[in-house]
């Protein structure tokens, strides 16, 4: 929700030697992400939960969040390390569009280094197809994004739209699997989180992985 940034090339590829910028990344809250969460809620079910203590954000403590409730097609957000955290629970009809965008996308296969871990790199960037975790901020400007998860036409989006995020302050677009559009000025996907599943599938635990433990 800055600075130094890496453009992709005129025809939106990424330079993957470069190396990643995690300044980028920083939250900030921004008068045009605020407004427009406001009319993503009457268009698709969106569910905002900041729930962590605010003794484990000040700590930067993993955040267990429960899960079992997020319907398909619903998206959660939870603050982890003062950033805002998105939990979406993908239905078949998104997990089904994803390969279709492909050409439409600077790094479709997540090739761009610190911003997936090993887990998620596939076509969904997740370790369950279903669930997609990822930092709702923009690796442009660290704008946070605004939620358009129902395909089709909207202002500012691209054609053909299939669901994803629009960045309403400069225009970029993700898809949703977080993945950054040829031609926007965000230079890099949405970060995915460290995080664990527990064991029966119902918990997330956002800030712990293979690589990095509580």
């Amino acid at each position: 929700m800055s600075q130094n940034t890496t453009q992709p090339d005129a025809r939106g590829a990424v330079d993957f030697n470069l190396p990643p910028d995690p300044s980028r990344r920083t939250w900030v809250a921004t008068a045009c992400a605020l407004g427009g969460v406001a009319g993503v809620a009457t268009a698709v079910p969106f569910v905002s939960s900041f729930a962590p203590s605010e003794k484990a954000k000040a700590a930067g403590a993993p955040v267990e969040v429960d899960i079992s409730g997020i319907v398909p097609g619903q998206m959660r957000t939870v603050e982890w390390r003062g950033k805002p955290v998105w939990i979406m629970h993908r239905t078949q009809e998104q997990l089904d569009s994803l390969p279709k965008l492909d050409s439409q996308l600077a790094d479709p296969n997540s090739d761009r280094p610190g911003y997936t871990p090993a887990y998620a790199k596939n076509e969904y960037r997740s370790r369950r197809p279903e669930i997609f975790i990822c930092i709702g901020i923009c690796t442009h400007l660290g704008c946070s994004p605004t939620p358009h998860l129902a395909a089709g036409a909207g202002a500012g989006l691209p054609g053909g739209w299939e669901g994803g995020f629009l960045c309403p302050c400069h225009g970029s677009t993700f898809d949703l699997a977080g993945r950054v559009y040829s031609n926007k000025p965000a230079p890099d996907n949405l970060e995915i989180p460290p995080y664990e599943f527990s064991a029966d599938g119902t918990m997330v635990t956002i800030g712990v992985d293979e690589n990095n433990k509580a």
